[in-house]
This record gives C-alpha cells, sequence and structure tokens, in this order.
C-alpha cells in the first residue's frame, strides 16, 4: 500500500530507484493516509538470486528456508551450526548478501553517507585469527554500537572457528584453534573440533600433492640427465 516497490524472489523488498540496499522505517499515527496503487513486480524470469545461495536457502521463488540460510544460522542461531552447512558457509562470520550482491536491481542503488552505515573498528579488513583471539571484554568492546554485538560472544567465536576450518591450511590457524579449546564453551568447541578436523585433512591433501611433485621432480631430473649425457640412437 505504500509503494515503496515489490517483494523479489529472495524474499526482500525491492525498489526501482534504490535496489534492495536500505532499511525500512515506520512510524505510528493516528491519521488516515494514502495508499498507492501496487508495485509491479519486476523480477521477470531472473532467478540469479536462487541459483547464487551458497545452502540453497530459497527453496523456491518467493519462499526462504530460515533454517538454511546463512544470516540465520550465524546471527539467530544460538546452538551448533548443522555440520552440512558449515564448509558453505566459508568465511562469513555475521551474516550473508549474496542473494542481493547478485540481484541486478541493486546497480542503482547508491552508497550512504550516513556515519552509522559506516565500517567500525576496521572489522572490514580484519583477520580471522586476529578477531579469533579477542576475549568477551576486547568484543564487546569493540562491537559497541555495533548490530554485532548482539549476536554474543559465544555464537562470534562459533562462527570465526567455522570460518578457520574453512581456510586453507595453515599451522597458525591449527595452533589458534587449539589454544582456544581450554577457553571455551562446550558449544564452541564442537566447532573448534570440527574446524581442527578440517584443517589436518587439508594438511593431508596437500602434503600429498607435494609428494606427488617431488616424485615428478624427481622423474623429470633423471630425463634431462639422460637427454644431456646423449641418448640412445633409437630413442
Amino acid at each position: 500500500k505504500a509503494g515503496l516497490g515489490w517483494v523479489g524472489k529472495h524474499s526482500l523488498l525491492i525498489n526501482k530507484e534504490a535496489g534492495s540496499w536500505f532499511f525500512i522505517g515506520e512510524l505510528l499515527v493516528d491519521i488516515p493516509l494514502p495508499t498507492v496503487t501496487k508495485s509491479e513486480n519486476l523480477c521477470g524470469s531472473c532467478v540469479s538470486c536462487i541459483k547464487i545461495c551458497p545452502t540453497q536457502a530459497i527453496v523456491e521463488p518467493y519462499v526462504v528456508d530460515a533454517r538454511r540460510c546463512i544470516s540465520y544460522l550465524t546471527i539467530e542461531l544460538r546452538t551448533a551450526i548443522p555440520e552440512e552447512f558449515r564448509p558453505l558457509i566459508g568465511n562469513r562470520v555475521y551474516g550473508c548478501d549474496d542473494c542481493q550482491l547478485i540481484c541486478p536491481w541493486n546497480k542503482f542503488a547508491q552508497l550512504t553517507d550516513e556515519a552509522d552505515f559506516q565500517p567500525r573498528q576496521h572489522l572490514d579488513d580484519i583477520e580471522l585469527l586476529e578477531i579469533f583471539s579477542w576475549d568477551e571484554k576486547t568484543f564487546l568492546n569493540r562491537t559497541e554500537g555495533s548490530p554485532i554485538r548482539r549476536i554474543g560472544f559465544e555464537c562470534w567465536q562459533r562462527n570465526i572457528a567455522v570460518g578457520l576450518g574453512n581456510a586453507d591450511y595453515s599451522k597458525n590457524i591449527v595452533l589458534a584453534l587449539t589454544q582456544q579449546v581450554q577457553h571455551s564453551t562446550d558449544m564452541v568447541n564442537e566447532h573448534i573440533h570440527w574446524a581442527i578436523e578440517q584443517q589436518q585433512k587439508k594438511q593431508q591433501i596437500q602434503q600429498e600433492k607435494l609428494s606427488v611433485v617431488a616424485i615428478n621432480e624427481r622423474l623429470s631430473g633423471r630425463l634431462i640427465r639422460s637427454i644431456e649425457k646423449g641418448l640412445p640412437r633409437d630413442a
């Protein structure tokens, strides 16, 4: 009735001039307000948001299964993240906007100058290992005034542990995860142990690849030496 736009296939409101990158305000008044013609749905045959979702949470046009949505899993869920979704989360620590990023209508969105919407505490450019080292006091101080704070320190650690598990193998990651076990809750430790297991699998794969490379280099070296010494006449 307000004529702000139409609901896209990702279930979010889309405005013709602003895409879906905006917040909706609400005023409670006791006066009648004019209504406008319902906005036309301009999604057409586009299904980009459905295809791009990492966990296939948009189960059909205009229907999102929140239990599969990364924003729900990393922000609203207060228990363990189902193991089937952990590899799909990647390094996302707080939410996911892939369905909005891919939406062609967001090419019309404009960056805001509003200070409240700007990145804070350099959280848009920081290493997972650094924020994983924070204690609860640091977490509360660095997220003061940010919606990130409402997920709480436990879920913050849980999400980062998953992200570290999904990272390329690093002995520093394994060390950080191992050291954090004694300071974390049972729920967080479940994800830490999972992350360590993922890192160990990647280390094994890395070692196997190095082994294959070493064998190939040895054989190549043997071939080169044979050529340098002179090939048999019928080679």
